[in-house]
């Protein structure tokens, strides 16, 4: 099978970036040609109008998509992201050049201007199925700037007009069933979204002796919990030392809690084969989102060296993580319910011992590549029978003419200016 991958890559390099990476290694290594086409948003203007209309639809990544696949002729184009250089065309250039689409939704952009379903601290699902995000506007969520919010409301509701997401994507990939209800709920056709998790590839290895430390990986943001995490650990203080790995905006906390609250290191952004060995000095995770996170990639490498975890509650958290077995449970955003978790932990060693076993086993039943391989093979194989049923239901009522343009106009989007 001949695939291309597609990704918009953020300034600051996330889970994302790395799973991208990785399923290109995955298929290159099982024997399939595999090519890249990416951006990067290094050079990006913020508050420009042509970025605003380029995050609608990119003229010029069109035609380049046009010609990269004319040239490859791949069998699927499989997208990552395309927020926000690379734009919605991408489905247009694959449709024009008859390559199967697949779409994986590492976040909520598409039901949601902030990508995250979180607003002022809380979970908020005000966007979720309108035609157009107007509380995201009225609120600011995007980048705390209505203008940049309704641009990007304006590429989700333009394009779920003119039936660029239910028509021109054959297949979408969540991480879990907590996901795949949300974006049903949203309107995505059901029997097009196939759950997906993420996998760790080369596998680590299982590390049977627990380490002294915890950890913590992920962005520096609100909706990833690093508030309520470093409220625990004013309580917790050296008892059990903390690491906490990653960048953001608010970075500042972590560095402030580096310097006051006894046993908190601050490591900053870490490579991942860093991060593993972080990992393997561990006796636990913390994975404090307070947002619905989606999947948390933490979860399958702290599981494949055995490293079990303490997660809020929330969103894909729940499912994967059998508390008591793999890990803990706390009620998200409550700093007293983590920090009583995490004491416990201390004081159940043997319990915890247990929990590595078990830890290590859910991964290679989840999260190896072998797993992933399978499932994520069977998911293109879906999306190309789409197309060819697609294919022969169009040919059965009339031959179709082509539709080119490049502007959006008249309801229709058409690549050539036609």
């Amino acid at each position: 099978m001949k695939v291309l991958l597609v990704h918009n890559f953020y300034q600051q390099p996330g889970g994302e970036d790395q799973v991208f990476q990785s399923e290109f290694d995955l298929l290159r290594a099982n024997g399939h040609e595999v090519n890249a086409y990416h951006e990067r948003n290094d050079s990006i203007v913020r508050g420009s109008i042509r970025l605003a209309v380029n995050t609608i639809w990119n003229h010029s990544h069109y035609r380049r998509l046009l010609a990269t696949i004319q040239s490859l002729a791949p069998d699927v184009v499989h997208v990552h992201n395309t927020f926000p250089q690379i734009s919605p065309a991408v489905y247009y250039a694959a449709r024009d050049r008859g390559a199967s689409v697949v779409q994986t939704l590492h976040n909520y952009r598409l039901l949601c201007p902030s990508a995250t379903l979180f607003r002022a601290g809380q979970l908020c699902d005000s966007c979720l199925g309108k035609g157009l995000a107007w509380p995201g506007i009225k609120h600011a969520c995007y980048r705390n700037s209505a203008a940049a919010t309704a641009t990007v409301s304006a590429m989700v509701s333009i394009h779920k007009l003119v039936g660029t997401w239910s028509s021109l994507v054959d297949r979408y990939i969540v991480l879990s069933e907590f996901a795949r209800g949300l974006f049903v709920r949203g309107g995505f056709p059901a029997e097009k979204v196939s759950v997906k998790s993420n996998f760790v590839e080369p596998d680590p290895g299982f590390i049977a002796a627990p380490g002294q430390r915890a950890v913590f990986v992920g962005r520096l943001t609100e909706e990833k919990g690093i508030s309520t995490l470093l409220a625990a650990w004013r309580s917790i203080g050296g008892r059990l030392p903390l690491d906490i790995i990653g960048d953001g905006p608010l970075a500042f906390l972590a560095a402030d809690a580096a310097a006051h609250i006894p046993g908190v290191r601050w490591l900053k952004w870490l490579p991942r084969e860093e991060v593993f060995n972080v990992l393997r000095e561990a006796y636990i995770a913390i994975v404090p989102s307070v947002w619905y996170e989606p999947f948390g990639l933490i979860v399958s490498e702290a599981f494949a060296i055995g490293v079990p975890l303490i997660a809020s509650a929330s969103g894909g958290l729940e499912k994967m993580i059998s508390s008591g077995r793999t890990g803990l449970l706390f009620q998200s955003g409550d700093a007293s319910d983590l920090t009583a978790k995490v004491l416990w932990a201390l004081d159940h060693p043997d319990e915890i011992a247990g929990m590595r076993i078990h830890a290590r086993k859910e991964f290679e039943r989840r999260y190896t590549a072998a797993a992933n391989y399978k499932s994520l093979v069977g998911i293109y194989e879906g999306a190309l029978e789409s197309r060819r049923q697609g294919k022969q239901a169009r040919s059965a009522i009339r031959e179709e003419p082509k539709c080119t343009c490049d502007r959006i106009s008249g309801g229709r989007i058409d690549p050539n200016g036609s």
